[in-house]
Order: structure tokens, then C-alpha cells, then sequence
């Protein structure tokens, strides 16, 4: 049975259209017209519009009156607001990790750094990214926390898409190395040290791309 067999189809039309939304493939202030989504999904504009409010809802879409919907443009208060809640809760989950990882869940770890390292050497971007965000959510799972499990899940779609599409893909890699090493060694001080500099680099590189857009957008 393959992993979405029996959704609905407005939580189909969601995961489409976030992971769509996240990865860039629909950019910020990109009109959501219902009856081309149906169209291209195959299905009735009843589930598109239902996925439009749920993603209203998890604030990646606004919903206008008389114009539809739109993607939101994320604002530099979203990235620092983000960032602040981002660093708050995933220095506790990487330090969590390092005092409770198990040899299973430090082989998991490995092996999705070694799928973000092979990546980079073949320039493909998009899986690249994925294995950077499937990272910080193994890692989460290693915190042995459900509440804090709990809390990510549902910040994870925004987390990606403000702070998930890095530019220096093999240095984040090497940022990734250098936490696994402290995790394995269980140097909590280390672990939290090396994850605020890298959750300050992954703000720097939400802002500057912000910028970049704003500009272009002039």
C-alpha cells in the first residue's frame, strides 16, 4: 500500500500545493485559481477549495474576498519571529538528542547525511533539501519528546519553506558532520553551540533572500 493511498482528495490537494508552495514551484503572490488546480488534479473545485482554507490556515495562503487566494509573502518580522521559535526549540531537541540517542537512531542520522552529502555531489538541489529538513525532523524524533514532536510537526511546513532552500549546500553539510559528531559524543555544550550558529546561518540566508526578492520585485 503506497504512503498516501486512501487520502482525501482536499488532504491530497494540500500536499500538493504546500509542497508545491514550499520548494518555490509556486512563488509568493502567485494567484491560486481553483478551477485550474481541480483541473489539474483531476478533481472538483470542492477539494481545492478546501485545501486552500486549510493552507490559510497553516498561514502559507491568503484568502482574498473577491480575488481568491494568494501565496503569502513572508515578511522579515515572519523570519525573526520564526527564528527566535525555531532556535528556542531545537537547541532543547539537538541537546535532548545527544543525552538520549540510541546506536539505531545515530545509524538513522548518518545515513540521511550520507543521502544529503550524495546530493550535493550530483547538484540535485531539491533532494538535497529534502535531506537537510528530514535531518532536523530525525533529530527531533531522537529528543524522545512527544510535546516537542508535537510542536514541530506543526511548524514544520513554514520552518521549510522560510528557512529550507539553502544556497551553500556543502556547507551545510558539513555544519550537519560537525552536530552529528557532538551529538554521538553526547558534548551537549558543543551541540548547542554548533546548532545556534547554524540556525543564525539558515536566518542570514532567509533574509538575504528576501531581499533579493523584494528587489526584484521594484
Amino acid at each position: 500500500m503506497g504512503e498516501y493511498e486512501g487520502e482525501l482528495e482536499s488532504v491530497r490537494v494540500a500536499r500538493v500545493l504546500r509542497e508545491e508552495i514550499i520548494i518555490g514551484d509556486r512563488e509568493p503572490g502567485t494567484r491560486l485559481v481553483e478551477r485550474d488546480i481541480a483541473a489539474a488534479m483531476n478533481v472538483s473545485r470542492l477539494p481545492v477549495r478546501e485545501a486552500i482554507k486549510q493552507l490559510a490556515a497553516e498561514g502559507m495562503v491568503i484568502a482574498k474576498p473577491r480575488s481568491g487566494a494568494v501565496v503569502r509573502q513572508f515578511t522579515l518580522q515572519d523570519i525573526d519571529d520564526f527564528a527566535e521559535l525555531r532556535e528556542a526549540i531545537e537547541t532543547l531537541t539537538f541537546v535532548l538528542a545527544a543525552k538520549r540517542h540510541t546506536p539505531e537512531g545515530l545509524a538513522a542520522l548518518r545515513e540521511v547525511i550520507d543521502r544529503q552529502r550524495a546530493a550535493v555531489g550530483a547538484d540535485d538541489l531539491r533532494a538535497a533539501w529534502s535531506a537537510s529538513s528530514d535531518f532536523h525532523i530525525l533529530v527531533t524524533r531522537l529528543a524522545g519528546n512527544a510535546m516537542v514532536n508535537e510542536m514541530v510537526a506543526g511548524m514544520a511546513p513554514r520552518l521549510r519553506w522560510i528557512f529550507g532552500h539553502h544556497e551553500d549546500l556543502a556547507g551545510m553539510v558539513e555544519a550537519h558532520e560537525a552536530i552529528f559528531a557532538a551529538v554521538e559524543q553526547r558534548d551537549t555544550e558543543r551541540v548547542r553551540g554548533l546548532v545556534i550558529d547554524h540556525l543564525e546561518s539558515g536566518r542570514q540566508e532567509a533574509i538575504e533572500r528576501l531581499n533579493a526578492r523584494t528587489m526584484w520585485s521594484i
